[in-house]
């Protein structure tokens, strides 16, 4: 099978040119681009494409994938927001997914989004290297005993919930499916509403559809803490930015730590350090002293990019083999 990865980096090219070797049918072709309407055509020639989160694939890009002859969607990511599945199942084409490659990396980066914007260890690092050794301004709290309110206990939910539990935090939870195994650990599931008044930190870990965009907007924020930390590692439009701005700009709430932004697109795994940030929203947001942003990298862990490479890989020669795995659709 001939592969189009569309919209690859650096940082994942050698795990999938290493695993790819075991695969004698199997070629793929690399391509810097990302999947859109305009650069639909580079899959020509291709039994597949190979997309990640910032790819485009909406009816029209899938009704020309058809026209192409191109089988098979690839994702090599968790979530297929960026899919339009009906459009898909119209043109007969098949989506993949890697449902798991690293709960922890997503989780960990969580915390550590928590333990930065908490103790400021970005401001100290910056203050030393100048030769500033003040204490001033980095004062932070124990996270002994506080409250983590989190959003989804899927597998990467539920492994932040194992690791602040183990931080000795009270850990409350809001899924529709509550796991027994989290509750006989310590978790307290409750409303999303109870969960928003009383959490010290929110966490939110649910996927993108519908009923989840914008969970967190001008009047779900109207409930939380005013010292509230909330952290968002899952899908950016889970929270309404501006309405997040207005809410640090009046003070209601404490701190934001971002690995994910809801107009990501076309701006995050780029460098524009030369020419600055068109995204006014954006540079306002990075305006914010206590509002830490990383660019989508919660999972770019060695663990998580070998186990990336190789779910997609498995996914792509079942599926050349007649065998279902990882199917969205």
């Amino acid at each position: 099978m001939k592969i189009a990865f569309f919209d690859t980096h650096e940082f994942e090219k050698d795990f999938f040119a290493e695993k790819v070797k075991k695969y004698q049918n199997m070629q793929i072709y690399f391509l810097n681009v990302r999947l859109t309407e305009q650069t639909v055509l580079m899959a020509s020639g291709c039994d597949a494409v190979c997309a990640f989160v910032n790819d485009q694939l909406n009816a029209n890009v899938l009704a020309e994938l058809k026209k192409l002859n191109v089988q098979l969607v690839a994702l090599r990511s968790a979530g297929f927001n960026n899919v339009d599945l009906e459009a898909a199942k119209k043109n007969n084409i098949r989506v993949t997914r890697v449902p798991e490659y690293s709960p922890y990396a997503v989780a960990e980066h969580a915390v550590a989004l928590i333990q930065t914007l908490n103790r400021k260890t970005h401001k100290a690092y910056n203050r030393v290297r100048e030769g500033n050794f003040s204490l001033e301004g980095l004062v932070g709290f124990d996270l002994h005993k506080k409250t983590v309110g989190l959003i989804g206990t899927g597998r990467i939910g539920s492994a932040m919930a194992k690791i602040m539990l183990g931080f000795g935090c009270q850990v409350l939870a809001h899924d529709i499916q509550p796991k027994e195994e989290l509750k006989a650990a310590g978790v307290c599931y409750v409303q999303l509403e109870d969960l928003l008044k009383a959490s010290d930190i929110i966490s939110l870990h649910v996927p993108l559809n519908p009923k989840t965009k914008h969970l967190l907007n001008e009047e779900s924020l109207k409930l939380v803490k005013p010292d509230v930390m909330i952290i968002n590692t899952s899908r950016g439009a889970l929270i309404d930015t501006p309405a997040l701005i207005r809410a640090l700009k009046k003070k209601k709430i404490g701190s934001a730590g971002l690995d994910v932004y809801e107009e990501e697109e076309g701006v995050f795994f780029h460098d524009f350090s030369g020419q600055g940030i068109s995204d006014d929203v954006l540079a306002r947001l990075l305006t914010f002293p206590n509002v830490m942003l990383t660019s989508h990298q919660g999972f770019l862990t060695q663990e998580a990019l070998n186990n990336i490479a190789e779910t997609t890989l498995e996914n792509i020669q079942n599926f050349s083999e007649g065998r279902s795995q990882n199917i969205v659709v």
